[in-house]
């Protein structure tokens, strides 16, 4: 896609991976683009965001199903903070030819580290954790957090300084597409596994191509507590523990730090090991300082 906008690109080695050597850029006054919607989101929004810059704009044609809606909505939003005007009707984005305007802007939490305590919650016998300054409306996709995990466990209220999450009952299946949030799944299922809830799930064909294959990855971890997650003509079920093991668990983290952070919870039921903790520092680096606050003992080596 940037090679037809008019970057010099070279692949120094073997076609298609890096080393790569970038000599700069001639605009080709391509103005067009097709792209698949069903990848990757994070690609979109990287050409999205240089679309003003270029002499003609740029229309996006995103081609198939389009995953992660939210996240391509959430850069357009941040984008228009800044004063570049864009549509997106359809499968089509078009933005024309603008200026990046100086402005103030508020970051919101990430609902993505907000499920981890979410998690806690719903894997702990009884609990109440508040986290700061969260609220609705959000832009993010994750942020159906909220809606999501009542069914596995957790009750959100919200208060002037954020939100409480709260120990209720939970259901004993659980369906969801995670099409628009990819980001939750390992989260879930990993609930699902040690709660005896059993998780149908759709929408993790993204996950194949994140750290590493999160699907993969889920299947061969959550083996090690008993559970599966069985895939079938592209709908993924989780089979929960029967019995949760007695004795330690060491989880290989693949360099994710989704996955370290998804199955650390896990210590609220037996006593966890986590290879690579410091992947977590991609997206989340007081994680582990944060299980202290909450009086959870830790270890390191």
């Amino acid at each position: 896609a940037l090679r037809k906008l008019g970057a010099q690109i070279e692949y120094e080695k073997k076609d298609g991976y890096p080393p790569i050597k970038l000599n700069g850029f001639r605009d080709s006054g391509q103005h067009q683009l097709d792209i698949p919607g069903d990848i990757s989101s994070q690609y979109i929004s990287a050409l999205l965001m240089i679309a003003p810059l270029l002499k003609n704009g740029l229309q996006l044609n995103l081609t198939g199903k389009i995953g992660s809606r939210p996240y391509i909505t959430m850069t357009l939003a941040v984008m228009k903070s800044y004063g570049v005007r864009s549509s997106f009707e359809g499968s089509i984005v078009k933005i024309k030819p603008q200026t990046y305007k100086v402005a103030k802007y508020s970051v919101e939490p990430d609902w993505s580290a907000a499920s981890y305590w979410y998690s806690m919650v719903a894997l702990s016998d009884k609990s109440s954790i508040q986290i700061k300054d969260i609220k609705l409306p959000a832009l993010q996709g994750d942020s159906i957090l909220t809606k999501m995990m009542t069914s596995l466990g957790v009750e959100t209220v919200f208060n002037k300084s954020g939100a409480t999450l709260k120990k209720i009952n939970h259901q004993s299946e659980f369906s969801f597409d995670f099409t628009d949030s990819p980001d939750l799944a390992q989260t879930v299922a990993v609930i699902c596994a040690a709660k005896g809830i059993e998780g149908n799930f759709t929408g993790l064909e993204s996950l194949r191509i994140k750290e590493t294959d999160r699907i993969l990855a889920l299947q061969t971890e959550l083996k090690k507590i008993g559970a599966s997650l069985v895939e079938k003509n592209n709908q993924w079920t989780v089979i929960p523990a029967t019995d949760l093991p007695s004795t330690k668990v060491t989880f290989n983290s693949y360099e994710d730090h989704r996955m370290a952070m998804a199955f650390a919870p896990l210590c609220m039921l037996m006593d966890v090991e986590i290879e690579d903790p410091l992947v977590v520092n991609k997206s989340y680096p007081s994680y582990w300082a944060d299980f202290e606050k909450v009086g959870i003992n830790l270890s390191r080596s």
